[in-house]
């Protein structure tokens, strides 16, 4: 199959080419610099020049393709929301009658269920979610109806060392002796391993299934407390709890992310295209050890 794929030069994006290429596919990669076209081709991709503001690349690289997998994505742009959209109408209309659309989105598009397990019929809405752009997104893909449009919500993705939460609470146990988490850190977070979640995708390409929502989960949860304690133990450091005061000082909005708890209920990704996670858990990823970053 020929599959056209933004965010290949990226940590999710980059683990699923890597594993269509294995399958057999004919990949073919945007890349908006000299790095990513580099990171890409050495994945087996070939590189296709232009960012997700490149409309008329995007419009062209759906045209030649016969499936569409959207995993670019940059949630420190406050301009994401509207840059997604006019690159999703450019792939949405370029890709012929008919082909696949994978859209990734985020457990996160969920409203905090203060631990309830939600499966993909529990409601979203874009006020509940502090990532409402990505729900927009997931209706427009999923009202494409012509094309076979699917989604995917993903949990905490974790693996290969590259997982920013992980290596976030890493860096800050190296950097300040401390891992912090707030309050009792009981909520729990739902997560999946970067190579279960790209055997996801190649999976749903291989046997799409039009206005599929699935979430991908390991089916496996981690309080907060746990994560910051693992992390501590790696580093030497100590996991400290903060009142939510202190953490709305220190992390901004990130704190009111770090309170939520809604784990994902995954079955269904088995039921329609057979996934089975297998990998190692995120607290078993934290005891193996993260590199320290590379020196800048």
């Amino acid at each position: 199959m020929r599959i056209f794929i933004t965010g290949a030069s990226g940590y999710v994006g980059g683990v699923v080419a890597e594993h269509l290429v294995r399958a057999g596919h004919e990949v073919a990669a945007l890349a908006r610099s000299d790095q990513a076209r580099e990171r890409v081709e050495g994945l087996g991709a070939v590189a296709v020049p232009g960012g997700l503001l490149d409309l008329d690349a995007l419009r062209a690289g759906a045209a030649v393709a016969e499936a569409v997998v959207h995993t670019a994505v940059d949630y420190g742009d406050p301009r994401m929301g509207d840059v997604e959209r006019d690159a999703l109408e450019a792939m949405l209309g370029g890709l012929n009658d008919g082909g696949a659309f994978i859209y990734t989105s985020t457990g996160l598009v969920y409203p905090d269920t203060g631990g309830v397990t939600v499966d993909e019929d529990h409601p979203v809405a874009p006020e509940s979610s502090p990532q409402p752009f990505k729900i927009l997104g997931e209706r427009r893909v999923l009202e494409a109806d012509r094309l076979a449009g699917m989604v995917v919500r993903a949990s905490l993705v974790y693996g290969r060392e590259r997982s920013g939460l992980l290596r976030s609470f890493v860096d800050n146990g190296r950097s300040t002796g401390t891992v912090p988490y707030i309050g009792e850190g009981a909520n729990a977070w739902s997560s999946v391993h970067i190579d279960d979640l790209a055997a996801l995708y190649v999976a749903m390409l291989e046997r799409p299934v039009a206005g599929a929502v699935v979430n991908a989960a390991s089916g496996r949860t981690t309080p907060m407390r746990e994560i910051a304690e693992a992390a501590a133990e790696l580093t030497g450091a100590r996991a400290v709890s903060l009142t939510f005061e202190q953490a709305v000082a220190a992390m901004g909005p990130m704190a009111g992310v770090l309170t939520r708890s809604a784990p994902l209920d995954s079955s269904r990704a088995g039921r329609l295209f057979g996934w089975r996670p297998t990998a190692h858990g995120l607290l078993e990823e934290l005891a193996s050890g993260l590199p320290a970053p590379a020196a800048s």
